[in-house]
């Protein structure tokens, strides 16, 4: 997995940068092959705002959480990134075995 991390306005220190690598690991077990991650860290005034760019097998995912801790707000996109490629994996595997993809509005 290639995750590239970058600062706007903030300097991305080693703890932070191990931080998101840790928390990346989770989204790492659904996928077999490479990913590419690109991970954005920014700052504006009270609010720490991160942004993830996730290259998957043809598709690419966008995620952004904001938070009044850094830590919080990468636990957040970190959660909601893990949700998004659940979905994307079941979406693949049902198109796979030829089965309707259902919609979550019709329910």
């Amino acid at each position: 997995m290639n995750i590239t991390v970058t600062g706007q306005h903030v300097e991305v220190t080693p703890a932070i940068r191990d931080y998101v690598v840790d928390k990346l690991e989770r989204v790492k077990r659904h996928f077999d092959s490479p990913i590419d991650v690109s991970v954005i860290l920014t700052v504006e005034k009270l609010n720490q705002h991160v942004e993830a760019n996730v290259h998957v097998n043809g598709r690419d995912l966008f995620v952004e959480a904001t938070d009044a801790d850094m830590y919080a707000a990468i636990d957040a996109l970190v959660h909601t990134l893990d949700r998004q490629i659940i979905r994307h994996k079941e979406k693949q595997n049902d198109q796979r075995n030829g089965q309707p993809i259902k919609h979550l509005a019709s329910d």
